[in-house]
C-alpha cells in the first residue's frame, strides 16, 4: 500500500530506479535541441525583413522605395510621441474632458459640474492633457479657461467611443 501511495503522489517508487545525472543531462539536451528546432521552424515561416520597417530618415523604405509608394515609413521619434499622446488620452476622465472641450471651451468648475468629478482630480487630469499638448489654458481673471489645441485629438476620441459603442 505504501508503494501505491508513493506512486499516486508522484514520488519515485522503490521499484523504479531514479534517473542518473547523465540521463538527466541527456534528457535536458534533447529538450533544448527539440525546442531550438521548433523555434527555427517557426522563424522559417517569418520573412527575413519586416515588410515596412521603421526608417529613421522617413524618406525611403527597403530597396530604396520612396515613402509615397506604400504605407508611410515613420521616424521612431514620431511613433514614440504618438504613443505618449495616446497614453495621455488613456483615462476615462481625460476622455470625458476632451469630449466636453470639443463642445466648448470650459473652466475647471464647469468641468467639475458637468462630469461630477472632484476639482483636484479634474485639475490633475487637465495638467496631464496640457503637458501632452492636448489642451491649453488661458487665464481670464481668476479663472483659467481650457480649450483643445486642435480637433485631431477630438476626432480620435470620438472615433474610439463610437467604436466601443458599435461593439455593444
Amino acid at each position: 500500500m505504501k508503494n501505491a501511495a508513493a506512486d499516486h503522489t508522484g514520488a519515485a517508487s522503490p521499484a523504479a530506479p531514479a534517473p542518473t545525472a547523465t540521463e538527466n543531462a541527456e534528457s535536458s539536451a534533447e529538450r533544448a535541441s527539440a525546442s531550438a528546432e521548433a523555434a527555427a521552424g517557426e522563424q522559417a515561416d517569418l520573412p527575413a525583413d519586416p515588410p515596412h520597417p521603421v526608417d529613421a530618415s522617413g524618406t525611403a523604405g527597403p530597396a530604396g522605395r520612396s515613402a509615397g509608394s506604400g504605407p508611410a515609413v515613420m521616424p521612431p521619434g514620431v511613433l514614440a510621441d504618438a504613443g505618449e499622446l495616446l497614453r495621455a488620452l488613456a483615462a476615462p476622465v481625460r476622455i470625458a474632458i476632451v469630449l466636453q472641450l470639443r463642445e466648448a471651451d470650459r473652466c475647471v468648475h464647469e468641468l467639475v459640474d458637468e462630469l461630477d468629478v472632484a476639482q483636484p482630480l479634474i485639475s490633475q487630469h487637465l495638467r496631464v492633457l496640457k503637458t501632452a499638448g492636448v489642451v491649453q489654458g488661458e487665464r481670464r481673471g481668476r479663472e483659467v479657461v481650457y480649450r483643445l489645441v486642435d480637433d485631431h485629438l477630438a476626432h480620435i476620441v470620438v472615433d474610439a467611443v463610437a467604436h466601443v459603442q458599435e461593439g455593444k
